[in-house]
């Protein structure tokens, strides 16, 4: 075959890019164009390919239903900001970049400081996972709504996008914090002492900023390779007592570091174009068996907002399906603790080290058990209540809890599920079985239902009037022009 001339060469990609830009999972039938492959056999042309789709999901309608779900987690996202805005990790954060100052580009959320857009989203983004209640989803273990939703608004804010640019950026980003996991393998990164939470937010973070940012292709490169040098999370977080760090870990360190990896490159700076292919890459760095083909995989087809779970309480996602199956036993057997006399609680084998003991009320299982016992529910106020761990009678009935490691639920389709056996004093054994808490795809909530929980997270903050219009913007924010026009509903 003849060689093509470079310029030649160079003109044939644009427009093959342009065509299947339009075509849903287009990086994949674009691959065979113009990727080159290493000695390991792997492609090595992901970060242009990632960054053509970037650029081209700028002006790609989404289906309906993945707007809708979109539009259901950044609802979900605002309430979890706002609620965990008068959390201490949120009000730490929000001190703490209300000491550094900084041009006022952004809002922090909840209140009345704006700062650069830096550092509104480390701040939005430690609220949003100072309280348990942002998303998860369940295969890769991340949290992207929590990173995601303040890098773009925070973006979104100074650069004066719309509704609908918003909601198509927040998707990008959910699928680029989820692909990473999946080329990583997400038991693989949690083998090498890395948190996944932590390892997927800078990637998301940067994937919606960079969309919000109108980056060309050029420069998207840039972007995701001053967030690949920024990706960190260990599973240290295991031993915070106070969910500050955690708050950072999991969010506030990754919409950080995408935010900041794209005002970088904003103002002049260049990088590396190829970071995610070759010698020295990230996947390799990070992973002894990266897939780097699932980044690309199904782009334009599988859209992960649509995948991950919206909680129903305010508690670590490990504790979701034994609340769930907990309170049903409860109801249909009028469980008290006077005629409970044992309680185990059966969850994945990797759900153990997470929740099995817990300084952090909200993520320890047993204790979240016992309050259920005794409430019949799980408020929002119970489940950070860090007195009542030590009040006596809570102390004795979690002697009757045990959380057990089960192998039998270590079942990749419904990966947090579990298992509650209940043995009352009269000597009857009683259990229930969640495989999909309500909130996941398999058992999803209504519109309505995300709009009445981010109404009793934000009613208290913003006041009921100020609530119920947020939430109405947040449903139809594809009619809204300018992103800046809600900023009135969600600061103080």
């Amino acid at each position: 075959m003849a060689r093509i001339s470079r310029n030649r060469r160079h003109l044939l990609q644009a427009s093959a890019a342009l065509v299947a830009a339009s075509l849903p999972g287009w990086p994949r039938a674009f691959a065979d164009e113009t990727s080159t492959t290493s000695n390991a056999g792997t492609s090595t042309d992901v970060t242009a390919q990632l960054a053509r789709y970037i650029v081209a999901s700028r002006g790609q309608a989404l289906p309906e239903a993945v707007a809708t779900a979109c539009k259901n987690h950044i609802l979900d996202t605002f309430g979890a900001m706002v609620s965990g805005s008068r959390m201490r990790p949120g009000e730490l954060a929000t001190r703490y970049v209300r000491s550094l100052g900084g041009t006022p580009q952004a809002s922090v959320i909840a209140s009345n400081l704006r700062t650069t857009c830096v550092n509104a989203a480390l701040a939005n983004a430690m609220c949003a996972h100072s309280d348990e209640t942002d998303d998860f989803e369940p295969v890769t273990k991340a949290h992207p709504g929590s990173s995601v939703v303040p890098a773009a608004l925070a973006i979104g804010e100074h650069a004066g996008c719309s509704g609908e640019a918003f909601i198509r950026a927040v998707t990008l980003g959910y699928d680029m914090a989820c692909r990473l996991l999946l080329v990583l393998g997400p038991d693989r990164v949690r083998a090498s002492h890395r948190s996944a939470e932590g390892t997927a937010s800078t990637f998301g973070a940067v994937g919606a900023a960079a969309a919000l940012a109108s980056l060309d292709e050029r420069d998207t490169r840039f972007a995701i390779s001053y967030a690949a040098q920024q990706e960190s999370g260990l599973w240290s977080w295991v031993k915070d007592k106070d969910h500050i760090e955690k708050a950072f870990d999991f969010a506030g360190m990754g919409a950080r570091n995408g935010v900041q990896a794209v005002t970088m490159v904003q103002s002049g700076m260049t990088g590396v174009a190829d970071v995610l292919d070759g010698t020295h890459n990230l996947f390799i760095a990070l992973s002894t068996q990266p897939d780097p083909q699932a980044m690309l995989d199904g782009l334009g087809q599988r859209f992960f907002v649509t995948e991950t779970a919206i909680k129903t309480y305010s508690v670590g996602y490990p504790i979701q399906s034994p609340l769930d199956a907990f309170l049903t036993l409860r109801k249909q057997n009028g469980l008290t603790p006077g005629n409970v006399s044992k309680i185990e609680v059966h969850v994945p084998s990797d759900a153990v080290g997470i929740v099995g003991d817990s300084s952090m009320p909200d993520v320890n299982c047993a204790h979240m058990v016992a309050v259920a016992l005794v409430k019949g529910a799980v408020s929002f106020a119970d489940s950070h209540n860090a007195a009542l761990m030590h009040d006596p009678n809570m102390v004795a009935l979690r002697s009757k809890i045990s959380v057990v490691a089960d192998k039998a639920l270590d079942d990749p389709a419904a990966p947090r599920g579990a298992r509650v056996d209940v043995t009352t004093t009269d000597g009857r054994t009683l259990s229930h079985t969640t495989r999909f808490p309500p909130g996941t795809k398999e058992n999803p909530l209504s519109v309505e239902g995300v709009n009445d929980k981010a109404r009793d997270l934000m009613a208290p903050v913003l006041g009921k009037d100020k609530t119920q219009q947020l939430i109405a913007q947040i449903n139809r924010l594809e009619t809204v022009h300018d992103i800046r026009a809600l900023r009135a509903l969600f600061t103080v």
